[in-house]
C-alpha cells in the first residue's frame, strides 16, 4: 500500500466517500435539525458535534475491517458469530435494521411529497405518495441508480450550501457558537430531538451500506476520504440547526422556507422545496436498497439466493418500500412522524454499535487491522452516550404509558446512567483486557 497519499487519491476518496452524507442528509435532517434550531436556538449543537465525530469513528471501524478481511460488514458480522445461537442473532440484528430502514423511508416519502407540496400547494398528498412509491419501486427493480442519485444529490447539495450562507447570518457571537459546539446541554422536552438528531447523523444502515466502499483503497485513503465527506455532511446539518434560530411562532415548513427567503430571496422557497424533495426522493431509494443490502450481507454470506434480482432481495426492499408508503398515504403530520422516526434509529443504535464493537474485535477475521485500545475506546464512549440516550427516551415512553414513577424524581437520571454503566463494564470486560491468546499479538490503527 502507499504511504503518502496524493492529491488526487484523497479527492477521488472524498467524493467517493461523500455517497455516506449525501445518504443521511435527508428530510429526517432538515427536519429534526431545523426544529431543533427553532425551539431550542444553538443549545443543542453539542449533539451534531458528538454524532459527526461518531459516525466518522464507527464507518472507518466498518471500513476497515471490510479492508483487511476482504468482507462486508454484515459477512464479518456472520463469521464472528458463527454456531450456536448466531441463526437467532443475524435475524435480530437484521430485523432491527429493516425495521430502522422502514421507519426512514416513511419520513423519506413523507418528506419528499412535502417539498412537492411546497412547490404545487393543491397537489393532494396521496396521490403524491404514490407516485413517488411508484417512482422508487422502478428505480430499485432496475438496479441502475447512479445517474438518479448523482442528480439528485446535486439538488441536496445546493441546499445545503443556501443553509450555509442562512447560517453565516444568524445573530451569534463566536464564543456563543463555540460554546454550544462542544457544551452539553439538555433542557426540558429536550430529550426525543436529542436523540433524533443523533438518529439521523449516525444512521445504523449506513455502515452495512458503506462498508464495502472501501474496497482497494489504501487506509489512508479510506480515513480521509470519511473524515472529510462525514464533516462535510456534518457542517451542513450544523448550519441547518443554526437557520432553524430564524423561525419566529411555531415551527413548519413554510415557516422555515419564509426565514429562508428573508436572507435569500422569493426564489429560496422553489429552492428549498426542490431540495427537500430530493433529500426526500434519493433516501426513499437508499432506505429499502439498504434493508436488502443488510439481508442479502448478514442471512446469506453473500449472493446466491439474495442476489439484486432474487426474490428475497426484491421483497426486502419492496416491504420496506410498501410500509413507507401506507404511512405516507395516512396524511400523518409531517414534523411529528420525522423526527419520531429518527428517534426510533436513534434507540436502536447502541445495538448495531455494540455488535460492530465486538466484530472489531476478533483478531482471527482481522488480524493486525483489530481494534486496538483508542479505538475501542472511543468506540465504548459512543455506545454509552447513545446507551443513555437509547434508554432514557425508551423510560420516558414507557413512564408516560404506565406512569412508574413522576417525571421529575431525582432518581430517574442516577437509574439510566447506573445501567448504562453495566453494559459499558460488560463491553470494557471484553474489549479492553487481552485474553491469553491475544497477548502475542500486536495491534495497528
Amino acid at each position: 500500500m502507499s504511504k503518502r497519499l496524493s492529491f488526487q487519491q484523497g479527492f477521488s476518496s472524498v467524493l467517493l466517500w461523500s455517497v455516506l452524507s449525501a445518504a443521511f442528509i435527508g428530510p429526517g435532517t432538515v427536519t429534526t435539525c431545523s426544529q431543533a434550531g427553532a425551539t431550542f436556538r444553538l443549545d443543542l449543537l453539542w449533539a451534531l458535534t458528538f454524532s459527526t465525530l461518531a459516525t466518522i469513528v464507527l464507518q472507518e471501524t466498518a471500513a476497515r475491517m471490510t479492508i483487511a478481511s476482504g468482507k462486508n460488514l454484515g459477512q464479518i458480522v456472520a463469521l464472528r458469530y458463527a454456531g450456536r445461537g448466531s441463526e437467532g442473532l443475524k435475524w435480530c440484528l437484521f430485523l432491527a435494521v429493516a425495521f430502522g430502514c422502514a421507519a426512514y423511508q416513511a419520513g423519506n416519502l413523507i418528506g419528499a411529497v412535502s417539498g412537492l407540496q411546497l412547490l404545487f400547494p393543491d397537489f393532494p398528498r396521496p396521490v403524491a405518495t404514490l407516485i413517488l412509491g411508484i417512482l422508487a419501486a422502478a428505480a430499485l427493480w432496475i438496479n441502475n441508480l447512479k445517474a438518479i442519485a448523482r442528480i439528485l444529490s446535486i439538488l441536496v447539495a445546493v441546499m445545503g450550501l443556501a443553509f450555509m450562507y442562512v447560517a453565516l447570518r444568524v445573530p451569534v457571537g463566536v464564543g456563543e457558537w463555540l460554546q454550544h459546539l462542544v457544551w452539553p446541554s439538555f433542557p426540558a422536552g429536550s430529550g426525543l430531538l436529542i436523540i433524533g438528531l443523533v438518529g439521523t447523523t449516525i444512521v445504523p444502515y449506513n455502515l452495512f451500506l458503506g462498508s464495502g466502499l472501501g474496497q482497494g483503497q489504501s487506509m489512508s485513503e479510506m480515513r480521509l476520504g470519511i473524515a472529510l465527506a462525514v464533516g462535510i455532511g456534518g457542517l451542513i446539518s450544523i448550519a441547518i440547526l443554526a437557520a432553524g434560530v430564524l423561525v419566529t411562532g411555531t415551527f413548519s415548513y413554510e415557516a422555515l422556507a419564509g426565514a429562508l427567503s428573508q436572507n435569500l430571496g422569493s426564489a429560496a422557497i422553489v429552492l428549498f422545496g426542490i431540495g427537500l424533495f430530493a433529500a426526500g426522493f434519493s433516501s426513499a431509494i437508499t432506505a429499502p436498497l439498504a434493508a436488502a443490502v443488510t439481508g442479502q450481507s448478514l442471512l446469506s454470506g453473500g449472493e446466491g439466493t439474495w442476489a439484486n434480482k432474487q426474490w428475497r432481495f426484491r421483497l426486502v426492499w419492496g416491504l420496506v418500500l410498501a410500509i413507507g408508503m401506507g404511512f405516507g398515504m395516512l396524511n400523518l403530520r409531517p414534523i411529528p412522524a420525522i423526527v419520531l422516526a429518527q428517534a426510533i434509529n436513534g434507540i436502536l443504535l447502541p445495538l448495531v454499535a455494540i455488535t460492530l464493537l465486538l466484530a472489531a474485535n476478533d483478531r482471527s477475521l482481522l488480524g493486525e487491522y483489530a481494534n486496538g485500545f483508542w479505538s475501542n475506546l472511543l468506540t465504548l464512549l459512543i455506545v454509552g452516550v447513545t446507551c443513555f440516550l437509547g434508554l432514557n427516551n425508551l423510560w420516558q415512553a414507557l413512564n408516560k404509558t404506565f406512569k412508574i414513577l413522576p417525571i421529575d424524581h431525582p432518581m430517574t437520571v442516577p437509574m439510566i446512567v447506573g445501567l448504562s454503566g453495566l453494559i459499558l463494564l460488560g463491553l470494557a470486560a471484553k474489549v479492553l483486557v487481552p485474553t491469553k491468546a491475544e497477548n502475542g499479538l500486536t495491534t495497528k490503527q
